[in-house]
């Protein structure tokens, strides 16, 4: 792995999720390498998430319990980040304004 793509994932963890990583360059090659290299910190992510549920489910818990624990966790690890960009188009569509001026 090269050093770019080494701090890109650095860079991805780092700013996407509340996982301890050390970002030490914050240049534009950085910064492109590390959107390159989101998707691999929602894999993990995902999968962080898929843990609570799966073992609930196992242990016998309620479905729901098992689903909550399942989708609060993904907003833990973010910072909310997704839930934010969730809100913000909720507001954008219920503000009964046209397209141009809901933004």
């Amino acid at each position: 792995m090269t050093s770019l793509n080494s701090h890109g994932v650095r860079f991805a963890f780092g700013t996407l999720t509340v996982l301890p990583v050390r970002v030490s360059r914050w240049d534009r090659g950085t910064a492109r390498a590390g959107m390159l290299c989101a998707p691999l910190a929602g894999l993990v992510v995902g999968l962080l998430a898929a843990v609570p549920g799966a073992l609930l489910s196992l242990a016998g818990a309620s479905p729901l319990l098992a689903a909550v624990a399942s989708a609060a966790l993904p907003a833990a690890l973010t910072r909310g980040l997704h839930l934010d960009g969730l809100a913000d188009t909720a507001d954008g569509l219920g503000s009964g304004k046209p397209a141009e001026d809901a933004l």
